[in-house]
């Protein structure tokens, strides 16, 4: 709110030719009238005088000390260091005012951090891995393409995982996605070495990975058994899914989806009745 000069305030005759009404003061000075009576109230700014009918009355010394108030709260000043600065000596005020210069600045960096990520949060919503094409490749391998992510969001843009994912995405260094990308190749090795060892899929070596597997899938989202088993039947139906499956092992994309099918039974999902919850 800008300043607004101090008129001189309209006669009410009486005692002082220059005392005026609470509402006149509030729109002087660009207040409310409630406004003014709470400062009454507290003591921070109150009427030199009452009229016979007891209404409060304004001086124009009173009028001064509310502009000064309304100067120090357009500085985002509480009002109760208000009360202090009003009638400080000048080292006492510059000391306060400069203190309250700090916090704006501190106040300043907070938002400036907070717009950052915003801004972060919008583009995981849109791009997913906030990491470049390039990056990307170092960090999840050879075999990894750039645009599943936007496959990804095509797909399930809409829905609460995809916004849980960004909202995980968003604050991952390139570091933070190695270490992601370290879990999954250890648990891609696992995978690969019961496929090739004959590991059956309703064993309970198989459910253990399956479980592994489903966990995984925390970094990304929250996956209930019911999705898994979404996921892992797209695994098989999608070309691209199952050749990198299929690429760590003949055969892994069908054995997971079975092992998965199967773990999921175990835990009171049937798998032709699985929903994306």
């Amino acid at each position: 709110m800008g300043e607004r000069p101090v008129r001189q305030p309209t006669s009410r005759g009486g005692a002082d030719d220059r005392a005026t009404t609470v509402g006149v003061v509030a729109s002087l000075l660009g207040v409310t009238v409630r406004t003014l009576h709470h400062w009454d109230e507290i003591g921070l700014a109150r009427p030199s005088e009452r009229s016979a009918a007891g209404y409060r009355i304004y001086t124009a010394e009173d009028v001064a000390r509310i502009h000064r108030v309304r100067v120090y709260r357009d500085l985002g000043v509480s009002l109760e260091e208000i009360a202090r600065l009003l009638d400080a000596d000048a080292e006492e005020a510059a000391r306060s005012l400069l203190h309250q210069r700090d916090r704006l600045r501190g106040r300043v960096r907070e938002l400036e951090r907070m717009a950052e990520a915003l801004d972060r949060l919008a583009r995981a919503r849109q791009e997913g891995v906030l990491l470049s094409a390039r990056e990307q490749v170092d960090v999840f391998g050879a075999h990894w393409q750039p645009s599943w992510a936007a496959r990804a969001r095509e797909r399930w843009g809409a829905t609460r995982q995809w916004a849980q994912f960004a909202e995980r995405a968003a604050n991952r260094t390139a570091e933070d996605w190695r270490l992601v990308a370290q879990r999954v190749r250890t648990l891609d090795a696992d995978l690969a070495e019961a496929v090739r060892t004959g590991v059956a899929p309703a064993s309970t070596e198989a459910n253990a990975l399956a479980e592994r597997h489903r966990e995984s899938m925390g970094a990304y989202f929250d996956c209930t058994h019911s999705m898994q088993v979404i996921l892992a039947q797209t695994n098989v139906d999608d070309p691209g899914f199952r050749a990198h499956y299929d690429g760590i092992a003949p055969g892994l994309a069908v054995w997971l989806r079975d092992a998965v099918n199967a773990n999921a039974r175990a835990h009171g999902v049937e798998p032709e009745n699985a929903l994306w919850e």
